[in-house]
């Protein structure tokens, strides 16, 4: 009986064990399908006594899940003790079959939580630490504790169970927000910072600045840039600090407002001054950079490479530092020659300011240089040491000869002042350099400043020691650079003022070519050869140019090469949209005269061979050129000498400079451009005066109907336009007759020669 009870009781666990894993798996299954409620006691106390095992985690039951009634005699006497213990369990509320007890489940299927929903996650915890103690106290149930069996079923009953599975009454809770970078104290003027970021209340003129403002202050939650709890912080007072000096770089400070931090003491009023001085920042890094003004304002025949600035970097930079000013001022130009100006404005308004040295009324004072047979004539007097102190001569303060050093600085602040530039020191010179406040040599300095900021940042080709050529326009001077100094210098002659003034631009130079043919271009064609050419038709011939018809009906004319070649030996290439270049010319004379703006436009250099063994040597250290072997290429066929790496080219316009002396020097305001910038600067407060100017480009065409040239035997009366202009033999006189004359062209912007 008892063997017979003993294999119906092991097949019924078997039976048990097989209806318990059914009913799990389907229960998991239609949990996942559905989430409706339970509603009978039935099934709630099935939800609560078989926990769920997730279905993507917890893989089928195998065969080896089953443990059949073959265990040791002492387990089969201990599970025969307790035949009370095993009735309750197989009896389940309403008539249902009940899972078996918490100790048969594995382990793992007891620790197992449906995790699909969050609102579910936290009671399905809560049952799993109830059906701990339950296992325990089952497993001592095997063992004849019949009071652990009790406690086992107790934890199932129905009452239990609708805190598992019934749907929250509460209202599901909104994600928990991020927490704020922003600190409490500033949390109003962030709020109000954000509403009028979004409504666009504090203006922009640009889109770029903009977007960049509105990206910087979305990044940091809104927080304000320059105060924390309404005081300025140390990176705000460094950019006041360099607003408020924005005259030492020779930039208005009314530019650049400053807000009254001190004064707002509302969120709103705060939120307003951040945005106001980070407007005025962005200002001035954009024009310390770029310049007030932009370039094509100014001229037609100016060309310097764009470098704006980025906000974005300009925001990330000046927060980020750790001295602000010094960051702000880093956009500034770096070169030396400007650092140099900035200093010398400094000393001449420090003058205004302070004691201010006056030259006292005397006799002219005269320098007489020295002769065959006469030394030269020195004049002694007691305003002189002052006279030195004053135009910056800092050899022998205290000498009281004028000399030929004083002279020659009186006679360059005579020409930067529009007086006869003789030298001598008479009452009007006097006058002129006791003026009060120095007025003009402040203006002349200010827009000198302005206009190294169109230049680029970094004027050389790193590739060979940051080498460039650079020249001055009105010191009518060029200089080769490396390293930071001066490798070689010459003298120069530029273009006539007006059309013919000389571009400014940067440019690469990439090969000069010796033994140059001269094409002229059709600016000078048109608009005057042709009408010299209506009087002296022979002219052509005598010059050695020749004349060609091209097929579109147009006229070119060439020069072949040679010693009178009007480009002389040597032409150095750097194409540019002027077509302009520098050149070697057979009028060596003009070089020997102060002022030397007689060109067309090109730059005629000095000693070519000299400048062009320097160029080769630099971009080309191996190739060993010497003056002497630049000459012996001289020839009647063109050789192209190629740049291994091309040369920086620079065309400045310095009417304000700092010798190497230390000294600082004017010169002659040749084309106008120190005036026009200047009446720009004053004239133009409503105007945008960074926007880019479109100007028109000039069209050469040639003349509407047939040329009609004068009979070989008329002659024009005096020198021709030709001989004027390369200095040729004089013509014959005409014989009697009259002179056609061609009508005057329009004139055009492109220069050659």
């Amino acid at each position: 009986m008892r063997d017979c009870w003993k294999n119906r009781r092991g097949y019924d666990r078997v039976l048990m064990t097989v209806a318990a894993t059914f009913l799990s798996v389907s229960a998991s299954s239609a949990f996942a399908q559905s989430d409706t409620p339970r509603s009978s006691a039935a099934e709630l106390a099935i939800d609560a006594a078989i926990p769920r095992p997730e279905p993507a985690n917890v893989p089928p039951p195998t065969a080896a899940d089953f443990k059949m009634d073959t265990a040791s005699p002492d387990a089969a006497k201990t599970a025969a003790s307790t035949p009370a213990a095993s009735a309750p369990a197989a009896k389940a509320t309403d008539g249902t079959t009940s899972a078996p007890s918490t100790a048969d489940a594995k382990p793992a299927d007891v620790a197992t939580a449906p995790t699909s929903e969050a609102a579910k996650s936290e009671p399905a915890k809560e049952e799993a630490i109830k059906t701990e103690p339950a296992s325990s106290d089952a497993a001592k149930g095997d063992n004849g504790n019949s009071d652990a069996v009790k406690n086992s079923t107790a934890t199932v009953t129905p009452a239990a169970v609708p805190a598992v599975n019934a749907p929250s009454s509460e209202p599901a809770k909104e994600p928990v927000k991020a927490a704020s970078n922003v600190a409490p104290d500033d949390q109003p003027v962030a709020d109000k910072l954000r509403e009028l970021v979004a409504s666009k209340a504090v203006h922009f003129e640009r889109k770029s600045e903009r977007a960049a403002v509105e990206k910087f202050y979305t990044a940091r939650d809104f927080a304000p840039i320059w105060t924390q709890s309404g005081k300025l912080t140390e990176t705000a007072k460094g950019v006041v600090a360099r607003l408020k000096d924005a005259a030492s770089d020779g930039l208005n400070p009314a530019d650049y407002p400053v807000p009254d931090f001190a004064a707002a003491t509302t969120p709103d009023a705060l939120a307003e001054a951040d945005l106001k001085l980070t407007a005025s920042m962005l200002d001035y890094a954009r024009q310390a950079q770029s310049g007030r003004m932009h370039w094509s304002q100014v001229s037609g025949d100016i060309q310097y490479p764009e470098h704006p600035t980025d906000p974005n970097e300009v925001l990330a930079n000046v927060t980020s530092a750790k001295d602000a000013s010094l960051a702000l001022d880093s956009y500034n130009p770096p070169q030396k020659l400007y650092q140099a100006l900035k200093k010398k404005l400094a000393e001449l308004r420090g003058e205004s300011d302070g004691h201010v040295i006056q030259i006292a009324d005397g006799p002219a004072l005269k320098y007489t240089p020295e002769r065959k047979h006469q030394p030269a004539v020195e004049v002694e007097d007691d305003r002189v040491p002052q006279l030195r102190a004053k135009l910056g001569i800092s050899e022998n303060p205290d000498d009281r000869h004028y000399d030929a050093k004083v002279a020659e600085a009186v006679r360059k602040f005579q020409a930067m002042a529009e007086l006869k530039p003789t030298g001598i020191l008479d009452a009007r010179t006097v006058r002129a350099i006791n003026s009060p406040k120095h007025d003009k040599q402040i203006d002349t300095i200010i827009v000198n400043m302005e206009r190294w900021r169109w230049l680029p940042r970094d004027l050389g080709a790193p590739s060979i020691g940051d080498a460039y050529v650079i020249l001055n326009i009105p010191d009518y001077t060029l200089k080769v650079m490396q390293h930071g100094a001066q490798v070689w210098t010459t003298r120069v002659v530029t273009g006539q003022p007006g059309i013919h003034a000389t571009p400014l631009l940067t440019e690469t130079m990439k090969y000069i070519t010796v033994n140059p043919t001269w094409n002229v271009p059709p600016s000078i064609i048109y608009n005057e050869y042709l009408p010299a050419l209506q009087q002296d038709p022979t002219v052509l011939e005598r010059m050695g140019l020749k004349l060609e018809h091209n097929p579109d009906g147009s006229i070119h004319i060439s020069q072949p090469p040679g010693d009178r070649n009007a480009l002389g030996r040597i032409r150095f290439n750097f194409p540019n949209k002027f077509l302009v270049y520098q050149h070697d010319t057979p009028d060596k004379n003009l070089f020997a005269k102060q002022d030397r703006a007689f060109s067309h436009g090109c730059m005629r250099v000095q000693n070519p061979d000299q400048y062009a063994s320097i160029l080769l040597n630099i971009t080309d250290p191996n190739s060993h050129y010497t003056p002497e072997k630049i000459r012996s290429m001289y020839g009647s066929s063109e050789v192209d000498l190629k740049f291994p790496t091309p040369i920086p080219v620079n065309i400045t316009y310095q009417t304000a400079f700092v010798d190497d002396e230390g000294n600082l020097q004017f010169r002659k305001d040749v084309y106008g451009r120190d005036a026009a910038m200047l009446s720009l600067l004053r004239g133009g407060r409503n105007k945008d005066l960074e926007a880019v100017i479109a100007h028109a480009q000039p069209n050469y065409v040639r003349p509407v109907g047939n040329l009609r040239f004068a009979s070989d035997n008329s002659w024009s009366s005096g020198p021709s336009f030709f001989e004027r202009l390369f200095g040729g033999p004089a013509a014959p006189p005409p014989p009697p007759g009259r002179r056609r004359l061609y009508p005057p062209q329009p004139q055009g912007w492109y220069y050659q020669r």
